[in-house]
């Protein structure tokens, strides 16, 4: 058996993968594909090599298959929106769940609880040069079988800070914050919002030779040459409290700690964050002043959490409108009072750079409509919504006190904040995204 098949590694050869670049444009070619290697009975390591390779072409973020009664549906995830695609025979999904557990390190003999593991995919070209992608696998039990779901974390996926989609005039604040040399930068919002991603364009944009960049992930995502990345296993007890505490003592200017889940590691973390060092980390909460409340349910006192806080953003992110199909049509009189009403209150360094009676006056925004490009959804690609409150000395001692997440809410716009909504409409008027597509992900 070739070493790619058991050592965790698969090969997608190029030229084969040229051919699949050419046929797999959308979900239906992808189907397509599926469907006649399924029907063709091929080899179960084609079959891998097929679902991996159109999860790569298509730029989806997850592969699902899930078992049902009688057959196995595969679905794939792209602009964080699931689409069905084919369904696999349950005694080829056997073999096909055998394999993806050997190439992701899982025993094949456990089947009543969930496990998870990893595994490169390398595609090769012509001129020797390898494309590796990490894939990370999650083995689920379920009514019918084991479920598996394979998340691809394609290096070529990273974006700049230029990419997220921040508006210029939040753009100024956010780097002003982050080139700070000590302090706290807290990335809130749900799984799937984008907090991953805006973490590492902060470190690729604070890469130097001049400051020592380390972190502790769980796991390690995406590797970044010129910063030293640790990885949590909690089996040998290299836990995020213990794997900071050694951190603090490695002499670094920077820590990135993938996520805050206790009070130990978030204790660790203020007090990096005020002794020297720039932390950068995440939270699940729902926006960005819910961090204190959230901080204060994990043990934190807010009058301790404070002075550490240099920045919180909260984020979503919305489906792009489809640049070859979008049209672009006249705003109701409804949604022109519902923006206005909405968009009133904006910060003055918002108002600067952006126009709201100008763009209201053009009087057109987005609708979509959907096409071949776009796997007739009506939208291509994602983009970022921001909220973010800078701690100054004023927000400090407002924090201090303990207010309720409201009360911070609402000294936070006082003080020039806009929500994510706002940011939303903001790119409605702008033409990128849509107002249906602001009110499933923000809300009304």
């Amino acid at each position: 058996m070739p070493k790619e098949e058991i050592v965790g590694e698969i090969e997608l050869p190029s030229e084969q993968f040229s051919l699949w670049q050419k046929s797999i444009t959308s979900i239906s070619g992808f189907a397509e594909e599926v469907r006649g290697n399924l029907a063709g009975q091929e080899q179960i390591t084609a079959t891998v090599q097929l679902i991996l390779a159109g999860g790569v072409i298509l730029n989806s973020s997850d592969i699902h298959l899930e078992p049902e009664e009688e057959k196995t549906k595969l679905r794939v995830r792209l602009d964080g929106i699931l689409h069905d695609t084919a369904f696999v025979e349950p005694a080829l999904y056997g073999k096909l769940l055998s394999r993806v557990k050997l190439l992701a390190g899982l025993k094949l003999n456990i089947t009543d609880r969930s496990q998870d593991g990893r595994f490169t995919l390398r595609i090769t070209n012509g001129a020797n040069k390898n494309i590796e992608i990490e894939v990370r696998v999650s083995v689920l039990p379920s009514e019918y079988g084991e479920a598996i779901v394979m998340r691809i974390l394609n290096p070529q996926s990273l974006l700049s800070i230029n990419d997220l989609g921040i508006r210029e005039d939040l753009k100024i604040i956010f780097e002003k914050e982050f080139s700070r040399p000590n302090g706290m930068i807290i990335i809130t919002g749900p799984t799937g919002s984008g907090k991953t991603t805006t973490l590492y364009a902060i470190l690729k944009k604070l890469q130097s030779p001049e400051i020592k960049i380390i972190t502790i992930e769980d796991p390690i995502e995406y590797h970044l040459s010129g910063i030293s990345q640790s990885q949590v296993n909690q089996e040998s007890g290299y836990t995020f409290v213990s794997g900071l505490q050694a951190i603090v003592r490695q002499d670094p200017d920077v820590i990135l700690v993938g996520e805050i889940r206790d009070s130990e590691t978030a204790q660790i973390a203020i007090q990096a964050a005020l002794t020297g060092h720039l932390v950068l980390s995440t939270l699940h909460t729902n926006d960005a002043a819910g961090t204190i409340a959230r901080m204060a349910a994990l043990g934190e006192k807010p009058a301790e959490v404070a002075p550490a806080l240099n920045a919180v953003v909260a984020q979503r992110l919305v489906r792009v409108a489809c640049r070859y199909c979008r049209e672009m049509v006249d705003i109701t009189e409804n949604e022109r009072a519902e923006i206005k009403k909405s968009l009133a209150n904006l910060p003055a360094t918002a108002k600067k750079t952006i126009k709201i009676e100008d763009l209201l006056k053009v009087g057109k925004i987005s609708r979509a409509k959907g096409c071949p490009k776009c796997n007739s959804t009506g939208y291509k690609g994602r983009i970022g919504l921001y909220e973010i409150f800078i701690v100054d000395d004023e927000m400090e001692n407002f924090i201090a006190a303990a207010p309720s997440v409201a009360d911070l809410n609402r000294k936070a716009r006082d003080k020039g904040m806009t929500t994510m909504r706002q940011d939303g409409l903001i790119k409605v008027l702008q033409g990128i995204t849509t107002l249906d597509e602001i009110e499933r992900v923000a809300g009304e």
